[in-house]
């Protein structure tokens, strides 16, 4: 069994290896790894998936960044009997259950994972690199099924956390459903500024939590620069499930008369939902600042709330260690089992 000192120096290692410092045929397994991923799920385009190994990569499988997070949990990674843990993991982009696995991994627990079935190609390649480098070290077994376990963490729809709330229910647990973010616009914003907003709205097509779905500007708000703003990702309109989705929106739309401005890669619809459909960026007006970001920071569906004092435009697909999924502290879960 590793301490928690081997297991953060064989992360570091594994973070070294996804920035392509291993020997070329590592490298070349690792780009055969994405291409199959890509081809088995289309929205893991190469460029998001470097995207997301990148992130991984820089802002988690760092020795020092690991060390100054987990100085805050003395005793973390020593339990005195090791559990049971089922992670059932989503699959909206590249890699999105790799925080809660390696939450697991370092908490000394025996990890059993269930992999959504749209990513389920890259995570395996990482544990069979771990365990080729340290055979037995890893603690994780990926299963189709998770039953007998003592603990739960599971991560997916409103539907689906019915059904974990119902199977789950005796056992400790976290259960995240659908969540979302949003920006607060002054109207004064730079064009970098809008420019970096663009990154938190359409990184990833859109497709994940902490992808800002809803904006809160000013009445008399210009929606003009913005618009220009977004045309940074008009690439994404040559993506055939992307412009599928574009299409379909637009006719709704049409078809419904309800008003509507597009860049023609992305719409932008008047709406009171912080929940956007895909190609879709919602928008809603505002009086009182203040107020509206009170308001938003009570609401259970928000998970970033981006703009001027809050998250930064353009980190809100940068998550540091301790920004936990729906605001759950995982390590303070996995710490009291």
């Amino acid at each position: 069994m590793m301490d928690l000192s081997h297991k953060i120096a064989a992360l570091e290692r594994l973070g070294a290896y996804l920035n392509g410092q291993g020997t070329a045929a590592e490298r070349d397994g690792l780009q055969a790894v994405k291409e199959q991923a890509y081809r088995h799920n289309g929205w893991f385009t190469p460029e998001f998936t470097d995207l997301a190994i990148r992130g991984i990569s820089g802002q988690f499988l760092q020795k020092d960044a690991l060390n100054a997070w987990l100085a805050g949990y003395p005793g973390f990674g020593q339990p005195s009997a090791p559990k049971k843990v089922g992670i059932v993991a989503a699959g909206n982009i590249p890699l999105v259950g790799f925080h809660d696995w390696m939450t697991g991994y370092l908490s000394g627990h025996d990890i059993r994972l269930k992999l959504s079935s749209k990513d389920n190609i890259l995570l395996p390649h990482l544990l069979a690199k771990l365990e080729e480098w340290y055979p037995g070290g890893s603690s994780t077994t990926v299963q189709d099924i998770l039953k007998d376990c003592d603990a739960y963490i599971a991560t997916g729809s409103n539907n689906s956390a019915r059904y974990f709330n119902y199977y789950f229910s005796k056992y400790p647990h976290i259960i995240r459903r659908n969540r979302t973010s949003a920006a607060v616009l002054t109207g004064e914003e730079t064009p970098a500024e809008l420019e970096a907003l663009a990154d938190d709205v359409m990184l990833y097509f859109g497709l994940g939590c902490r992808n800002v779905t809803k904006v809160f500007v000013p009445e008399g708000y210009d929606f003009n620069p913005l618009l220009a703003a977004l045309k940074k990702y008009a690439r994404l309109a040559d993506h055939h499930k992307y412009k599928n989705n574009y299409d379909y929106n637009l006719a709704l739309y049409l078809l419904n008369l309800s008003p509507y401005q597009t860049n023609d890669s992305v719409l932008l619809h008047e709406s009171e939902s912080l929940f956007s459909p895909l190609s879709v960026l919602h928008y809603g007006f505002y009086q009182e600042r203040a107020m509206l970001e009170a308001e938003l920071k009570q609401h259970p569906d928000l998970q970033c709330l981006v703009g001027k004092g809050n998250v930064p435009f353009g980190q809100a697909q940068q998550p540091a260690l301790n920004d936990y999924a729906d605001g759950v502290d995982t390590v303070a879960f996995l710490q009291s089992l």
